[in-house]
């Protein structure tokens, strides 16, 4: 696996504690030095190592969320 850097740029919050320490995080993160999105993935304590996630233009995570908004969670 190729190097990747990152730089977290804002973080939005934690959605839940994974039992092992690591956290599934939505954060704004800046991927080799491109312009920040929106990433949701799991992460370890310290961010030095993540898991498999996805990464959402601006765009993209307002359509998500109003998707999200249109379910009935009931």
């Amino acid at each position: 696996m190729a190097n990747l850097k990152y730089e977290i740029k804002e973080t939005i919050g934690i959605i839940s504690k994974g039992a092992k320490g690591w956290n599934k995080e939505l954060n704004l993160i800046s991927w080799n030095d491109r312009e920040a999105k929106y990433d949701l993935r799991d992460w370890d304590q310290n961010h030095e190592k993540m898991g498999k996630g996805i990464t959402l233009s601006k765009e993209e995570l307002i359509h998500l969320k109003k998707l999200l908004n249109e379910m009935d969670l009931n």
